[in-house]
């Protein structure tokens, strides 16, 4: 038909409008782990755009997880009483194309706190003595300089109340060249404990480099945590999961949570269902040490906080309690 597109043209005007929509970028780490000639290679899905990113279901929202209606002040995100985020910076070493964040972060989305917005984030936090943990998230906090890094951890050991600052990032795994001997310092302060929680979805993801990196906070010692997101296309299988926890549990990085797909927009390629999700984490229950399990969980829209989806483990019997094993099978248990 005379004017209609060609197929390359199409597929290339829609990654086009792809990038125009969301914030585009990969380290050269991870894009040499791309494989060649393959579309669906894993690494590449989470990084490279895609066309299905132009679809939105019904169900999907620009703020999915709710920061907006917990926001009390510029930065600060709060849904817990104990606990707060603190977005420094709204941009990333790479975008993942499932993220829960695409509408707020990448360059142009959000302006960084300006210094007012972040003395008023911290006039915040010190008027709320229930707050015991600040999560540092974003954007990636870890593309701070040494030197900010460290200011904001002065500040945050400042407030009496204040004990623990857990750091959200990407960089160890992405871009692990970062992690200098100087950032790894600027998280130590003796007032507080600093933990980083880093995000991992696949195991070749922790390569040699990522390793190091790992070694120097955790020789720093700064306990090391980990979260990944179940994908489908990229890890919605038992043997891959299994190969990525154990190596990180192997760099002496505890799995803390497994997410399921938050329903960002233009993200449905990713989701797997509730049900496919369980059974991976019971056969990873039944595979693995206890070391190697994350909680399953699902961060309810609208901001109400994360409901755990592991497998139920324990059930009223006609006599006591009915538990599951391993094997999946329920067997009486009689406290009395």
């Amino acid at each position: 038909m005379d004017g209609a597109l060609s197929p390359v043209t199409a597929a290339r005007d829609a990654l086009e409008e792809v990038e125009r929509r969301y914030a585009t970028a990969i380290t050269p780490l991870m894009e040499s782990l791309i494989g060649p000639n393959d579309p669906d290679d894993p690494i590449a899905l989470q990084f490279r755009p895609d066309a299905r990113e132009l679809i939105t279901t019904p169900a999907e929202r620009a703020d999915p997880i709710g920061d907006h209606p917990f926001t009390p002040v510029e930065g600060v995100v709060r849904r817990y009483r104990d606990r707060c985020l603190l977005k420094v910076v709204s941009i990333c070493p790479v975008y993942c194309r499932f993220c829960f964040r695409r509408e707020m972060v990448g360059p142009g989305k959000t302006a960084p706190l300006s210094a007012e917005a972040l003395d008023a984030a911290f006039a915040y936090i010190a008027a709320h003595p229930e707050i015991w943990e600040v999560i540092l998230t974003g954007g990636d906090p870890f593309l701070l300089s040494p030197r900010r890094a460290r200011a904001i951890t002065e500040r945050l050991a400042a407030i009496p109340h204040v004990k623990i600052i857990r750091w959200h990032t990407r960089v160890p795994i992405v871009d692990p060249d970062r992690v200098t001997a100087a950032f790894v310092d600027a998280l130590h302060t003796d007032e507080l404990t600093a933990y980083v929680a880093i995000h991992a979805n696949h195991p070749r993801e922790i390569t040699p480099q990522a390793r190091q990196a790992l070694a120097r906070l955790a020789k720093a010692g700064i306990p090391l945590l980990s979260q990944t997101v179940l994908l489908k296309g990229v890890n919605d299988d038992v043997e891959t999961l299994e190969q990525l926890m154990r190596a990180l549990v192997e760099a002496r990085v505890k799995p803390y949570y497994l997410h399921h797909p938050d329903l960002a927009p233009g993200t449905s390629h990713f989701r797997v269902s509730l049900e496919r999700g369980r059974q991976i984490v019971r056969e990873l229950h039944a595979r693995a040490s206890g070391l190697c399990q994350p909680t399953y969980v699902l961060d309810i829209p609208g901001g109400h906080g994360k409901a755990p989806l592991g497998p139920c483990a324990i059930r009223a019997g006609v006599e006591g309690y009915e538990l599951r094993g391993t094997d999946g099978a329920w067997r009486k248990y009689t406290p009395d």
